[in-house]
């Protein structure tokens, strides 16, 4: 089969190479992309007298057949194409005849890859920006319902601080709001047509790129055309932010897998989202925390490996930038899919709250507000305050009790400064709601954070 290349060639290229070279196989994908493209790229050459309105009708009308083709799964992919576009511009030729052989004037696959990657990436970034407000209405909704849910706060994977469970959840709200506001930041600097550049260094043609842009709906034109033909960083920047995207998820994913173990049992995943095991018929693993914390890796290799193809290219188009898709399309999917199935398994988990009120009362949550108290009421100094505190607690330990639990007279026994009063600054709920500065822990610190995060989401609708 000739190629449309091939003028230049006298003999035919090896088969072996038609599979080396072909991405056809997996930039089939950008198949709405690459007809909407070149619907607009008519459409421009029309205005501009360079194509006459029956020429582009022709090539639109055949265009919008060979999408219906390719749905209707009839369109026929030869590997001896190569790739997306000359597989569609060759059906179009053999729909329409001399018309289609003029749709590529005043353009490149180098310019016309870009701007089908280019599309395919905004149009990914609008997907998932809408599945993230998705999670974060999931997390919000479980969130109001738990203001006042005590659980203990961890450092070091240790007891620390009392909190409830309202605030832990806030946080991921907060990483997610963040990879929102990341990918819209990174839409609107990429929202820039690529087509129009041609090969490089432009076209003599008496193209119209401002009208293209509009067509498609880039807020402006590239500026320099070797560095458009080149460019891949709003690909980077999709493969970055949803790098990020699932490292959160994967830190959520962990606390999940942590706080569905028996040790923990602060939750129980339900029975949708959970696997048993082939020997062990107690067993109810949480393979869906797991799996999103191995996913992880793999979108991360994805960024790593554009980063590596990218890295030593001189200017402008090269063949190794044919390696940009494949890694952004499997990023795409999994994040996807990820943040689908962890919206639905937090949104299916029970909460034990019991549970996690029980494992607040070990590990001294309150030490500090032992600390603040005798610097608040006591007038003792911080550290010195913090040794007291600390031999408070180790009494606590040889009593085999909680220090939010101990006696008066035992605490007075550590240090006779200690006064009748300190009880309730023990008390685990004193201690959460105690934390009231701007962005604490304190029920009404926390409601305050969802009226913000609720602001936030409304302004969005």
């Amino acid at each position: 089969m000739s190629k449309l290349w091939s003028g230049r060639f006298a003999a035919s290229g090896a088969a072996l190479l038609d599979e080396f070279n072909a991405s056809l196989p997996f930039d089939q994908k950008l198949y709405e992309e690459d007809i909407k493209g070149s619907i607009a790229h008519a459409t421009m050459l029309a205005k501009q007298g360079i194509l006459t309105q029956e020429e582009a009708d022709q090539i639109a009308t055949g265009l919008l057949q060979i999408k219906q083709e390719i749905e209707a799964g009839t369109f026929v992919f030869d590997i001896a194409h190569e790739d997306i576009h000359m597989s569609v511009e060759t059906r179009l030729i053999d729909l329409i005849g001399e018309a289609g052989k003029r749709l590529h004037t005043a353009r490149s696959r180098n310019d016309q890859v870009a701007v089908d990657f280019r599309l395919y990436v905004q149009k990914q970034n609008i997907v998932i920006v809408r599945v993230l407000e998705e999670v974060i209405d999931v997390l919000m909704n479980i969130a109001k319902e738990h203001t006042n849910t005590l659980l203990p706060g961890m450092t070091h994977l240790q007891h620390a601080q009392p909190i409830n469970l309202a605030f832990h959840l806030l946080a991921y709200v907060s990483m997610f709001k963040r990879d929102i506001e990341r990918i819209e930041s990174s839409y609107q600097r990429n929202n820039v047509l690529p087509l129009g550049c041609a090969a490089l260094a432009g076209t003599p043609h008496n193209i119209d790129r401002e009208y293209v842009a509009k067509l498609l709906g880039f807020d402006s034109v590239s500026v320099n055309c070797l560095d458009t033909v080149s460019d891949r960083d709003f690909a980077l920047e999709i493969l970055f932010n949803i790098s990020t995207i699932m490292m959160h998820v994967s830190r959520f994913a962990e606390e999940l897998i942590l706080w569905s173990s028996y040790e923990f049992k602060f939750v129980t995943l339900s029975d949708e989202y959970s696997t048993g095991s082939s020997i062990m018929p107690q067993k109810k693993n949480p393979d869906v925390p797991e799996l999103l914390r191995g996913k992880t890796g793999r979108v991360n290799g994805n960024l790593i490996s554009l980063l590596t193809v990218l890295k030593g290219l001189p200017l402008a188009y090269n063949k190794d930038m044919q390696e940009d898709k494949e890694g952004v399309f499997d990023s795409v999917e999994t994040v996807y899919m990820s943040l689908n199935i962890l919206k639905e398994a937090v949104r299916t988990m029970t909460i034990n709250v019991g549970r996690m009120k029980q494992a607040c009362e070990m590990g001294h949550l309150s030490a500090t507000d032992l600390a603040d108290y005798l610097v608040q009421k006591c007038n003792i100094p911080f550290r010195e305050a913090h040794f007291i505190t600390g031999r408070a607690v180790a009494h606590a330990e040889s009593l085999g009790i909680d220090l939010s639990v101990m006696s008066v007279p035992e605490l007075q026994k550590v240090d006779a400064r200690i006064g009748e009063d300190v009880s309730q600054y023990l008390s685990l709920v004193h201690s959460m709601n105690a934390r009231t500065s701007q962005g604490g822990t304190a029920v009404t610190s926390t409601c305050k954070q969802i009226e913000i995060f609720e602001t936030w989401m409304k302004a969005r609708k």
